[in-house]
């Protein structure tokens, strides 16, 4: 089978706090901390991966031009499926998000420009479908089952920000590998997530 590489990014809503950030070519994951669109951007370019996963919004919910507007719905078809999974999230229009949601749309269009794949992923649910921690509740038990899955290479002093990193980049070989499914539709923005264990 080929070999993939992925490049998972737990992104932060703005530029001064860190963005964890996963190289995963199977098993083996190397995470770092970077924090402009320019380090991100120029590690990507640097890397050249098959497919880029990042945790954030990447879309706006239909009906609405720019996260400001107030036309259009909280929600997109890809968030309601998070919705009727009973699997907890924070609608992007919601405070913070807000940041998030823009410099998510930015990163996705510079480099979809620049013919680089690039797909959202959500580390928390993911996490939730896969029986694992959430980073959240505990940085030790997401550390250990994600190595559990065969992920080698988590560094000691690993933060929640590089592990959730290594979970979006998981998650992107999954869907490579044909093991993930998509949650709503390209015309209106899709999360990939994990087929549910068994």
């Amino acid at each position: 089978m080929k070999e993939f590489f992925i490049l998972g990014i737990d992104l932060a809503g703005v530029p001064s706090r860190p963005t964890g950030v996963c190289l995963l070519c199977w098993p083996k994951a190397k995470t770092l901390l970077l924090y402009s669109d320019e380090e991100i951007l120029a590690g990507v370019e640097t890397e050249s991966p098959d497919l880029v996963t990042i945790d954030a919004p990447l879309t706006l919910p239909p009906g609405r031009n720019s996260i400001e507007d107030r036309e259009g719905g909280h929600f997109r078809p890809c968030d309601l499926e998070l919705k009727k999974r009973k699997i907890p999230f924070f609608p992007i229009t919601l405070g913070p998000m807000r940041q998030l949601t823009k410099r998510g749309i930015r990163l996705r269009l510079y480099l979809e420009q620049r013919g680089i794949s690039v797909m959202e992923v959500y580390p928390g649910g993911a996490q939730d479908v896969l029986g694992l921690s959430r980073v959240k509740h505990s940085l030790s038990g997401l550390k250990r089952g994600l190595k559990s899955l065969g992920i080698t290479g988590l560094k000691k002093g690993i933060t929640a920000d590089e592990l959730d990193a290594v979970t979006a980049a998981y998650v992107g070989l999954l869907f490579l590998k044909g093991e993930a499914e998509i949650y709503g539709d390209f015309s209106s923005g899709t999360i990939i997530m994990p087929f549910p264990s068994k």
